[in-house]
């Protein structure tokens, strides 16, 4: 199995300016993530990590540690369109398969990387690929920051929501988790290219802006996800000051 995993990194965080270049026990945060996806590869599995950076800092500190690295425009309206020019620069055919990694995602579990693109060759009906896990009590099921995504028979979304999903009607008011139990989503994406070159051409969903999930506008123009069930939860990413400075207890001598 081939792939490549592109880190979309860029230096304009709101909540935590300059992320991707935080300090993680003498390494910035996105060449954590970019080593740590490479810490399982072998000759059966070939993986090309690509950074795609929003500005020449972080190519140079990609450079640094030798991680692979392509600059891309800094006025990208999405994740999707950074991604979509990172494909051209680095030709890759359409047939391919891209793995989408937040660059703020040092702790991510590799193999549910290796689990996501390995989806989408097992499932050719499958333009993208992404990821959940069991949900296990009731505040995480009823938060609306938590998104949750309910499937088909066949393993494919049916659904991505910020509201408990699915609901349990006779249970309504009893606190209880419906069973089989609810998914939240992972947010990891795997795409073929000739797709992801053309998603962000496609005109926004009235049911993504309604949510603010980018996943809905795929399935409103009829293109199908598989998702890979996990057992486990994943690790955490960073989005504060506070959960740097968790994070950073993982990479302390």
């Amino acid at each position: 199995m081939s792939f490549t995993v592109l880190i979309p990194a860029r230096l304009g965080s709101t909540r935590l300016p300059n992320k991707p270049l935080a300090d993680l026990g003498g390494a910035p945060m996105v060449v954590r993530v970019a080593q740590r996806i490479l810490s399982i590869a072998n000759p059966t599995n070939q993986i090309r990590v690509v950074v795609a950076g929003d500005s020449p800092e972080i190519i140079s500190a990609c450079q640094f540690h030798g991680i692979e690295s392509v600059l891309t425009r800094t006025d990208h309206p999405s994740g999707s369109d950074r991604l979509a020019e990172a494909c051209k620069l680095l030709e890759l055919d359409d047939n391919d398969i891209v793995v989408n990694v937040q660059g703020d995602e040092p702790l991510i579990d590799p193999t549910l990387v290796h689990a996501v693109a390995n989806l989408l060759i097992q499932e050719p009906q499958a333009h993208m690929s992404t990821a959940a896990h069991a949900i296990d009590n009731w505040a995480e099921f009823v938060n609306p920051n938590v998104v949750k995504v309910v499937l088909d028979a066949h393993g494919y979304a049916l659904y991505f929501s910020r509201a408990p999903i699915p609901l349990w009607r006779d249970q309504a008011g009893a606190l209880e988790l419906p069973s089989p139990a609810p998914l939240r989503h992972i947010g990891i994406y795997g795409y073929r290219v000739g797709f992801l070159r053309q998603f962000p051409t496609l005109p926004q969903a009235p049911l993504e802006v309604i949510e603010a999930l980018e996943q809905l506008r795929a399935m409103w123009h009829g293109y199908r996800i598989a998702v890979y069930v996990s057992d486990h939860a994943p690790g955490p990413g960073v989005d504060t000051p506070e959960d740097l400075e968790r994070v950073r207890q993982f990479f302390r001598p």
